[in-house]
Order: C-alpha cells, then sequence, then structure tokens
C-alpha cells in the first residue's frame, strides 16, 4: 500500500510536494483507498503521476535498459534556469505485510546521487542500504549477505539504481519494495487500450475470472449482454482443446495450449441486446473500450493488491461508472488486499453528493495549481475547514473556493476572436 509520494524538480514541479494517502479523519484504517487530484489544464496534475512512473521506470530499468553512459532521463523544471543544475528527487512511503518502508534515491542529469532504502519492522528505523554517489553502506538487516553485496556494489553503474541491481539477485530484504514497483503499481497514462490478448488469456485461462470480467461489463450499461472469444477456422480445434477443462491426471495445462495459438487468431466479441447481435472491439465506443482496458488491471489488483494510477479518468468514462469504480476500492468486502486508485480529473460531480456520499472524501481530494513562475503546487482539502455540514464542494470548487481552477473571462475570449487580445504581442 502507497503512504505517500514526494516529488521535486520534475517537469512542473520545480520544489518539493507531497502526496499523502494516510487519513486526514478516521484512523481504523492505515492508507485511504481512494484519491482523486484536481487542476486546471496544464496545472501539473499528470505530471505528478508521470513522476511516480518516472521512478518506478527507473527502479526497474536503470541497471538494464538505460545505456551505461546515457546519464539519467530525467525532467528538471524548464522554466527556472538554475534547476537543471539542482536534482531530482523522488521518494515512496510503502507499507507491505504490515512492515512500513522508505525508499528514495536523488539524480541529476548524469548519474545517481543518492538513494536509500529503511524499513520499519518494529515502529523503529533500520537502514537496509544508503548510498552516495558509488558508495553504497548496509545496515545489520543486510549485514549476512555482506559478501554478495561487495559483489554488487562492484557491478553498479553511476547512472543505475542500487535496488534494481540487488532485486536481480533476489536479496530478500529488498524484494518486497522492488516487487512493488515491478508488479502492484499499474499505469493508464495514455488513452485507454484494449489489450485484446490479455483478455483472451484472462478468459480462457481462468473461469472465475472470466465470469467476473462479463459481468463487469454488463452491469456497465453498455448495453452488453455476453462476452465471448471468436478464432478462426483453421485453429478451432486446438481452441475447443484449450476451452475445455483439463481432466485431473491429464498433465494438460489449459495456459499451455493458448500458447500454441497466435493471439492475433482470436478476437474478443460482445453480444448486444435481445436480438445478440456480434460486435467486434473496434465497433464499440470509446468509453466501452476505456472500461474494457482498465477491467483487467482492476479485478487483479482488487485480488492481489496495489495502486492503480490513471490520468484524466473522466475522459472517456461516465462520472456514475467512475464513482462506481471508486466504490469498488472502497468496499472492504471487494477489496480485502487494500488496493488503491490514484487519478486525476476535472469532473467536479464527482465532488457532489448527487453521485452518492462519500465517492470522495475530504482527505482523499487533493489540487495541483500553478504559481507564479509556471511551478505546480499540490495540496489537499483537507486544508480547508468545512463551512457547514454537508456543504457543496462541486460548487465551491467550480466557484474558485479552493484554487486550481482556470482563470477565464469571457470578454478575453471575446476579444481574441477578434483579434484584439494581447495587443502588447503584436509586432
Amino acid at each position: 500500500m502507497l503512504r505517500s509520494f514526494r516529488i521535486g524538480n520534475h517537469r512542473s514541479f520545480r520544489d518539493e510536494q507531497e502526496l499523502l494517502l494516510m487519513p486526514a479523519y478516521a484512523k481504523d484504517r492505515q492508507v485511504v483507498p481512494v484519491a482523486g487530484v484536481y487542476g486546471a489544464n496544464a496545472s501539473g496534475k499528470s505530471n505528478l503521476l508521470d513522476g511516480l512512473k518516472f521512478m518506478a521506470d527507473a527502479v526497474r530499468d536503470s541497471f538494464g535498459k538505460w545505456p551505461a553512459e546515457g546519464g539519467v532521463p530525467r525532467h528538471p523544471f524548464r522554466l527556472d534556469p538554475g534547476a537543471s543544475e539542482l536534482p531530482s528527487v523522488f521518494v515512496v512511503e510503502l507499507m507491505d505485510e504490515g512492515v512500513r518502508y522508505v525508499y528514495g534515491f536523488e539524480v541529476d542529469d548524469e548519474r545517481v546521487l543518492s538513494e536509500w532504502l529503511y524499513s520499519y519492522p518494529e515502529k523503529r528505523r533500520r537502514v537496509i542500504f544508503e548510498r552516495e554517489r558509488d558508495e553504497v553502506k548496509f545496515g545489520s538487516t543486510v549485514a549476512e549477505l555482506r559478501g554478495a553485496l561487495d559483489v554488487l556494489e562492484g557491478l553498479l553503474r553511476p547512472n543505475a539504481l542500487f535496488l534494481g541491481l540487488a532485486a536481480q539477485t533476489n536479496l530478500r530484504p529488498l524484494l518486497p519494495v522492488y516487487r512493488w514497483f515491478a508488479t502492484k503499481v499499474v499505469f493508464r497514462l495514455a488513452a485507454p487500450v484494449v489489450d485484446e490478448a490479455e483478455i483472451v488469456q484472462l478468459v480462457l485461462g481462468d473461469k472465475s475470472m472470466a465470469d467476473r470480467l462479463t459481468g463487469m461489463v454488463k452491469v456497465a450499461d453498455f448495453g452488453i449482454e455476453a462476452l465471448t472469444i471468436a478464432v478462426d477456422v483453421t485453429s478451432q480445434r486446438l481452441f475447443e482443446m484449450a476451452s475445455q477443462e483439463p481432466q485431473p491426471g491429464s498433465g494438460v495445462d489449459r495456459p499451455g495450449w493458448l500458447h500454441r495459438v497466435k493471439p492475433s487468431e482470436f478476437r474478443v466479441v460482445l453480444s448486444h441486446g435481445e436480438s445478440a447481435t456480434l460486435f467486434e472491439l473496434a465497433d464499440e465506443s470509446a468509453g466501452t473500450r476505456s472500461w474494457l482496458a482498465l477491467l483487467p488491471s482492476v479485478l487483479r489488483l482488487l485480488d492481489d493488491g496495489g495502486v492503480l494510477v490513471i490520468d484524466e479518468i473522466d475522459a472517456s468514462l461516465h462520472p456514475r461508472l467512475t464513482a462506481q469504480l471508486a466504490a469498488l476500492f472502497r468496499d472492504e468486502r471487494v477489496n480485502a488486499s487494500g488496493a488503491q486508485l490514484i487519478f486525476t480529473t476535472h469532473d467536479p460531480s464527482l465532488l457532489s453528493p448527487a453521485l452518492g456520499a462519500d465517492v470522495l472524501r475530504r482527505d482523499e481530494v487533493w489540487f495541483v495549481e500553478k504559481r507564479a513562475g509556471g511551478a505546480s503546487e499540490l495540496y489537499p482539502l483537507s486544508d480547508f475547514h468545512p463551512r457547514k455540514e454537508g456543504e457543496n464542494l462541486a460548487r465551491r470548487y467550480l466557484g474558485g473556493s479552493y484554487g486550481a481552477v482556470p482563470n477565464l473571462l469571457e470578454d478575453d475570449f471575446v476579444e481574441a476572436f477578434a483579434g484584439r487580445g494581447d495587443a502588447d504581442a503584436t509586432p
């Protein structure tokens, strides 16, 4: 579970800012299950999520994929020339099996300047490792692995993270944090694209998961009655064998059969209405495809735990559907593994009681606003005291009470359309 994320000198975030996912009010839960980030266009909302993705990519790829002499592909704040000389910082605080971890690093254009990993198994800090440039110091937690650590330190490159390198050798004290970045955080930052092969594997490989996927498509009110898998005639027999439940003792593994059929030979087909008219994915609406693109990750994370990070969730999903998605993550009967949903949005209706109580609670709402000089600032709704019981958060947000809305004047648009705006820019 993600408790916090801190970022500094990354894209529009010049100064360090922190997203806190710990409850501000009810103390009966370790983290909030949902967080919505609001802000005007170009305020920096997407850059916040991009910073977390950069961190995850660096952990996974800096040792294996970054060129040895290629430096660090960071993105410092560009509106202040001095920022390029300053480090970029990324820090997360996680919970895994009841143990709290803090991991972070600082980088410049050329190298990793510092990196650290601490655990808090009994509410007291234990150093797993601390790094300053090329020197790595290890705590007592990993003292018995001294020989292996010395070898790893010799392999460490200036532009590679030690966590990513050490995880390749399965060093147990480091694995919970590495695995979180590698498998527990899922990003949907671009326009959703349905992974048809993923849905095929899911539907044919796990009947329970297939039933839930189909059910989630039906209840979303797209007019879809069934989801099936079609296959070309030349692969039909193999498809039928893959679809059968393996007989006990047969030695047949269904996923093994699936690898014998090319993904391009499978098609997801959706049945609409009482007439059961069949549609392929390309025929479906953007909203239907967006929902289908999200569902495999949603189901897996709700089962196993993790964080789903979505940029502009309102781009293709109706507010009522977004509200139901948030409700799944909030429902402890569904989300027993403590999965979390973090998203950016412009949609004020998610703050409105019209969609039901507690779509987003006060400590689950964050704002990003551009300040003077173009730097983004992140702050929570909980910084603002409630005016009264049942206040209309959506109305107050649109009215500018919390900031993070564009400063737009109708006359300015009229003047600009007439060619009379920004006269100072005329040569």
